[in-house]
């Protein structure tokens, strides 16, 4: 009885153990041990398969496409110790601030140039519950319609590439993919790229941020009680904002994000290429906010790494060649100029910004945070091998196979168990243990992978603010003022939460919002 059921029990432990309080990392890995040695005593557990756990924690830290995630983690941390979203929030507000709920649609604009250029959740929902927050209501702003507006913002940086979660879910949908295939007896095997997953989740985001601004702009013109016409000439620092200031303010995010997506999507540089370019740049971004010493340098080291993007594009700069063309040379020295200014730049930004105290911060963040991630991904990957060895995948398979609505069915009962995973799980094991199970299933019955990746990732980010479990929900509550209440909170972002299961079904209507942009520039 308990032998047939044992992959239930599993499932229940984690969730059970998860809601007591205990550690994520830890929950995982240990029942993933504790339920393979009470497999293996029942005799549901090949002692076998536990074989597999080195070499999956050896092929996780060698995997060159999550070296991507370090460094990104770096360039989100360097610009957000660098003050850059205060920049911006301070600026947008200015630009925005005739318009009717001016101040909302400048949080949702800087929740998705800080989800573009830093990718940091936590960090940008703080970060705006700090500063936009009291601003908003003491111009009169709605309690609710001031935090939703906050904590759907903040949340963009789960679906707007160069996304952590966008990362790990196209390497986990890249294997599933493969493996479907093989299934299906195809051996001539496609591959899924993280390009193409940041390109299939480009326009969904985009459109997703323009629905947060579209129902901003008429609740402000149906309902202004909620949200008050502010002065243009009020800014949060107090600071006038002058057409200099605004342009430096947006310059530098938005030159990041065009040298860092543009690489990527353009074929130029891989996504691990293209993150230690936006590592390099976001440090030397973080050295240009010290007031001390000529900043010369530096603009030429981030015009020498952006004009090594476009000379990357344009020639080929291998130097293990046998053969090349009477332009070869000049190139390569070219480029090695470019290195060497880049270079400098780099360490005269590291020795400012260690001088000022920030260096060890971006430090210390950056290994907290990838060791999380990295240690969650081992540990459920731990947990999703032993829940496949105790029969948990030919469970969800059946479960699937035997859902009403054929393979709709199928995708709405997958979907709504990773909305409610969403509730216990970060997004993190919940894409390493259920998608190798449900994907390879999900694409044998017809999905295009990309369209499943970001419909997933749009899921994923609406379970991540909806109450009472939200994680952004946590986040705002820790930095909202004390007259905020809780409930308020929960009240202010369920219309958000329509808008994004309104994008849901938007992209299950057309999904070329996720595949055009992908073939284009993929093929």
């Amino acid at each position: 009885m308990i032998a047939g059921h044992l992959d239930l029990l599993m499932f229940a432990t984690m969730c059970v153990v998860i809601l007591a309080g205990f550690p994520v990392l830890f929950t995982l890995a240990g029942v993933g041990v504790l339920y393979a040695g009470l497999g293996y005593l029942l005799g549901v557990f090949e002692p076998q398969l536990a074989g597999a756990v080195p070499g999956r924690i050896f092929g996780t830290m060698t995997d060159q496409i999550l070296l991507a995630i370090p460094l990104f983690v770096v360039m989100g941390v360097a610009l957000e110790r660098s003050r850059i979203a205060e920049e911006l929030l301070d600026c947008l507000v200015w630009l925005f601030g005739r318009l009717p709920g001016g101040l909302a649609i400048s949080v949702s604009a800087v929740g998705a140039l800080l989800a573009a250029s830093t990718g940091i959740v936590g960090a940008t929902i703080i970060t705006l519950g700090l500063m936009a927050l009291p601003t908003m209501l003491r111009h009169g702003y709605d309690h609710r319609f001031a935090a939703g507006s906050i904590a759907a913002a903040g949340t963009l940086g789960q679906i707007i590439p160069p996304s952590t979660m966008l990362i790990i879910l196209g390497v986990t949908m890249s294997a599933a993919y493969q493996q479907a295939q093989y299934a299906e007896g195809v051996f001539s095997i496609q591959t899924l790229s993280i390009g193409q997953v940041f390109a299939g989740a480009m326009l969904p985001g985009l459109l997703l941020v323009g629905f947060y601004i579209l129902y901003q702009l008429v609740t402000a013109r149906l309902r202004p009680h909620l949200a008050p016409v502010r002065a243009r000439e009020d800014t949060l620092s107090g600071e006038p904002v002058t057409v200099r200031r605004l342009f430096r303010a947006l310059i530098a995010p938005l030159a990041l994000i065009v040298a860092v997506l543009g690489s990527i999507l353009g074929g130029i540089a891989t996504p691990s290429e293209a993150a230690a370019v936006g590592a390099v740049g976001g440090l030397i971004l973080a050295a240009l906010k010290s007031r001390r010493g000529t900043r010369l340098p530096l603009y030429a080291g981030l015009v020498a790494a952006l004009a090594l993007l476009v000379l990357t594009g344009l020639a080929d700069l291998r130097v293990g060649r046998t053969t090349a063309d009477t332009l070869a040379r000049p190139v390569m020295w070219l480029a090695l100029g470019l290195t060497a200014a880049m270079a400098g730049a780099l360490a005269l930004g590291l020795w400012r910004i260690q001088r000022d105290g920030i260096l060890r911060q971006i430090l210390d963040a950056s290994v907290k945070i990838n060791a999380m991630i990295f240690a969650i991904i081992i540990a459920a990957s731990i947990f999703a091998l032993v829940f496949r060895g105790v029969g948990g995948g030919e469970r969800l398979r059946t479960l699937m196979e035997i859902m009403p609505g054929d393979q709709f069915g199928a995708l709405i009962f997958v979907m709504l168990l990773i909305f409610l995973l969403g509730f216990v799980l970060e997004f993190v094991e919940i894409t390493i243990i259920v998608i190798p199970i449900v994907g390879p299933v999900l694409m044998q019955m017809g999905f295009d992978p990309i369209w499943l990746s970001v419909l997933i990732a749009i899921n994923l980010q609406t379970s991540f603010q909806t109450p009472p479990f939200g994680f952004s929900l946590f986040y705002l509550r820790g930095a909202a003022p004390p007259e905020v209440k809780t409930t308020e909170i929960y009240r202010g972002v369920l219309p958000f939460l329509v808008i994004q299961i309104m994008t849901m079904l938007v992209l299950l209507a057309v999904p070329g919002l996720a595949t055009w942009l992908p073939g284009a520039l993929f093929g």
